[in-house]
């Protein structure tokens, strides 16, 4: 605030010079950044627009998200598939980004597939944008309260905020509320307790916005909530059928704060609008959670690992809460000795549910394998692959993590598996295997 008029409009100008090329209408973000910050001047300040800029640039930095791996792929149909040749498919590929810091994100690609199962991606779009908060999402009480319940947080003093707010609520009343309760420091112990985990529960509820005329490989979901503040980890998405025929694409994903990791929700119906949920309930723990692709006999259906060692099947009548996972599949082959885990949502087949394994042998050297589940009756497995469909080679050993193909979810085009997968934590590459030949394969 203290320099000269010239002085802002000469280091103004080195700065546009030097990183305009570089983002788009970063003028713009510059202005966004300084209404973030400009709360920390004087009341009566009045900085001229290209002052507020340079604030703003002083208050931003680059990061490149997927400066140090791009890997752990999962694949889903475009929700726009029109303009395409007869029997193509057009496909939405998210992947776990990893920058400075070992900082997960969720990136995106674009790509099709053609009637010969040939892939093509579409070239990635050099600038990323990150989306903006919805600044009024609402809460729906009913479903707070219960995720508060779940959590154990329930006491006098969170009885008495809820009563204060309505059906529909958003965080701003909810900070209204807080604040006048009359909590301070020196308040109650276990009031302050309750708010804070009122507070945590309402910022880990959040939905964002991208601009409807960016490109989805601009698009990049990065870690803005309490418990995701390591890292937005191995989403696995999958086109999910509703009851009345229209589909919402759900990912569940790991929350890592440094400490603790916690499986949560994703859902957007276009990938411009998404909303991240927390997960509740005794089975929400550990990591590798995949969600069927539409309900069973009424119940929403997922697949879990909460041993960290065999596949677990749970159901549920409300998707935000799991309570009794049951054993479905444990390790046989010396390849999966050591653990056993899903590999992204099942896939329907007129043979059944055909779910993508990985396994853990020795030299902790991860392999991919497949197993069938009765379609009716997902706790019945009716077929195995005693051998892996897919094991590191020479040229996918070397890597951030050596000895690891991994992937979190594959694509069927007619009779051919489109599989993404990444390669030693550090890059992703395809694989495609015929369905009749794996499903003849398995015992």
């Amino acid at each position: 605030m203290a320099l000269p008029e010239e002085e802002v409009a000469r280091l103004l100008g080195q700065v546009i010079g030097e990183f305009s090329d570089r983002h788009e209408r970063v003028e713009d973000y510059f202005h966004k950044r300084f209404a973030q910050v400009k709360h920390h001047l004087e009341p009566d300040a009045t900085p001229s627009p290209e002052r507020q800029m340079l604030i703003g640039a002083f208050f931003t930095h680059e990061y490149s998200p997927e400066s140090a791996a791009l890997f752990n792929p999962s694949i889903v149909p475009h929700p726009d598939q029109s303009g395409l040749a007869k029997g193509v498919l057009r496909f939405i590929m998210s992947l776990r980004a990893t920058g400075e810091g070992h900082i997960s994100s969720i990136t995106f690609r674009t790509g099709k597939v053609s009637t010969q199962h040939r892939i093509t991606l579409a070239p990635a779009v050099p600038f990323v944008t990150e989306p903006e908060r919805v600044p009024n999402a609402a809460y729906a009480k009913g479903l707070f309260t219960h995720k508060l319940e779940e959590a154990g947080v329930q006491n006098d003093f969170c009885k008495r905020v809820l009563a204060q707010l309505h059906d529909d609520f958003t965080l701003k009343d909810l900070h209204a509320v807080l604040a006048a309760s009359g909590l301070t420091e020196t308040s109650d112990a276990t009031a302050a307790w309750a708010a804070r985990g009122i507070l945590l529960l309402a910022e880990s509820n959040y939905e964002v916005n991208f601009a409807p005329d960016s490109r989805v490989s601009q698009r990049v979901l990065f870690p803005s909530a309490p418990s995701q503040s390591n890292g937005i980890e191995d989403a696995r998405f999958v086109r999910f059928q509703n009851d009345d025929g229209t589909f919402t694409y759900y990912a569940t994903y790991t929350a890592y704060d440094g400490k603790i990791t916690l499986p949560q929700l994703l859902e957007t119906p276009d990938f411009v609008h998404f909303k991240f949920s927390t997960l509740n309930g005794p089975a929400v723990q550990n990591k590798g959670m995949a969600l069927f692709p539409r309900k069973i006999n009424g119940q929403y259906v997922m697949l879990s690992r909460q041993d960290d060692e065999n596949i677990l099947l749970m159901f549920s009548d409300n998707i935000h809460f799991w309570q009794t996972p049951k054993v479905l599949l444990s390790p046989t082959q010396p390849w999966e000795f050591i653990k056993l885990g899903n590999c992204g949502s099942p896939i329907e087949t007129e043979a059944g549910w055909l779910v993508l394994s990985h396994g853990v042998g020795a030299m902790r050297k991860y392999c991919l394998g497949a197993f069938l589940l009765d379609l009716n009756d997902p706790t019945r497995v009716i077929g195995r692959l005693l051998e892996p469909l897919l094991a590191p080679n020479e040229a996918e050993r070397e890597g951030y993590v050596p000895n690891v193909v991994y992937t979190c979810g594959a694509l069927l085009q007619g009779r051919e598996l489109i599989i993404p997968y990444a390669m030693s934590d550090s890059a992703t590459s395809f694989a495609t295997v015929s369905l009749d030949e794996l499903l003849a394969a398995m015992e």
